[in-house]
């Protein structure tokens, strides 16, 4: 029930918004009409924003060229990590009205961003990314020349992230399942992540805690699927502030290939390499550096993972390989192949995968290792 104080939180800034949604989902959910007609009755006026697939340089900068000098005081992004990261970069933008591609990591110029930014509301809709915890929007444009890069700055945190496990309730299982080993890869990234440390680690773990508890529950339906949309809201949370926090890993850095050259969603890569890059991990530690600390960890994942807690050193690392193998499975998470991807294709990925979160994976895989994650969820 916390949407309902979305509108007052806002009015602090203003009474006209910039509202991004998804296509119609929202509009169409129990949640949608109550509000905008609360926001009507609270005097907002707004622009909509609608924002479908994976967010594009594109639509920010046609939507900020659009809305300048619109009066909008404040942004508020209801749905999935998407629409938020659309909203988040036009609030950061709509001030100044230059491109996007002036700050993009990686991509054009990179110019300082100085701010000052909208002040943005978000509202997730889905559980999975995390980006009401963080401070950056990704942005895809695909094909060949393609690219999966950040807007990165302190001020594009929003003010408020409010969480509304209401509004997980008409999530479709493929969306549930996707973007819950999203946040699941995040929290287990982190929690093993070379910048890791003992606070980030305590709430990787609640979260990891959190989704054993709760994604399967949500996925299969029945009783415990309210209890459950709670859980979920709550470690996607966590998985967003401790990325912001502690950086990522293996997954994530061939996510940005795949997700920049391929039609395949950021949730789906996310879950169907999990068990495979925590299984190429575990190897390559075991092998090359057997005193890792990140291999420790491992083992309490696996326990947790497992609900086998009495289990020890290899045992327990090889039981969240099985546990994460079981989870890809029993979520139906596709195959990379589904998304025209196949042997010939694996070389570009691994070539360009090693910017960014790569960085902080616990060790520098080898390319053999990377195209083995790769190859085994073809």
């Amino acid at each position: 029930g916390s949407l309902r104080h979305v509108p007052e939180l806002a009015a602090a800034f203003g009474k006209r918004a910039l509202l991004a949604t998804g296509a119609s989902s929202f509009e169409n959910s129990p949640c949608g009409q109550p509000f905008l007609q609360d926001l009507k009755t609270k005097g907002f006026s707004w622009e909509h924003l609608r924002v479908t697939g994976e967010l594009s340089p594109k639509l920010v900068d046609e939507t900020v060229q659009a809305l300048r000098g619109s009066g909008v005081t404040v942004v508020i992004g209801l749905g999935g990590g998407s629409v938020l990261d659309a909203a988040k970069a036009v609030a950061g933008l709509l001030l100044h009205g230059n491109s996007v591609m002036d700050h993009l990591e990686g991509v054009g110029p990179e110019v300082p961003y100085r701010g000052p930014a909208l002040p943005f509301i978000a509202v997730p809709t889905t559980a999975g990314t995390g980006t009401e915890a963080t401070k950056n929007a990704v942005l895809s444009q695909r094909g060949a020349g393609g690219f999966k890069k950040s807007f990165r700055h302190e001020l594009l945190v929003p003010q408020y992230a409010v969480l509304d496990p209401a509004l997980l309730a008409t999530c479709p299982r493929p969306l549930i399942a996707a973007d819950g080993m999203d946040a699941l890869t995040q929290l287990m990234e982190a929690f093993v992540s070379l910048r890791s440390n003992p606070f980030t680690d305590a709430l990787a773990l609640s979260g990891v805690k959190q989704v054993c508890g709760s994604l399967l529950a949500w996925y299969e339906g029945g009783g415990a699927a309210s209890a459950a949309r709670s859980g979920m809201a709550y470690a996607t949370l966590m998985s967003g502030i401790t990325l912001a926090q502690a950086g990522l890993g293996a997954v994530h850095g061939l996510a940005s290939p795949l997700g920049a050259y391929y039609p395949v969603p950021h949730g789906v890569v996310c879950g169907t390499l999990l068990a495979s890059s925590t299984r190429v991990n575990i190897q390559a530690l075991r092998r090359r550096a057997p005193g890792h600390p990140a291999l420790a960890k491992y083992r309490v994942l696996g326990r947790v993972l497992s609900g086998k807690p009495q289990l020890e050193e290899e045992a327990a690392e090889d039981a969240l390989v099985e546990a994460l193998t079981s989870w890809t499975h029993r979520l139906g998470l596709p195959p990379l192949s589904r998304f025209g991807i196949g042997e010939a294709e694996l070389d570009v990925v691994v070539a360009n995968c090693r910017a960014g979160s790569m960085k902080t994976n616990p060790l520098i895989l080898l390319d053999e290792e990377l195209r083995e994650i790769l190859s085994s969820r073809l």
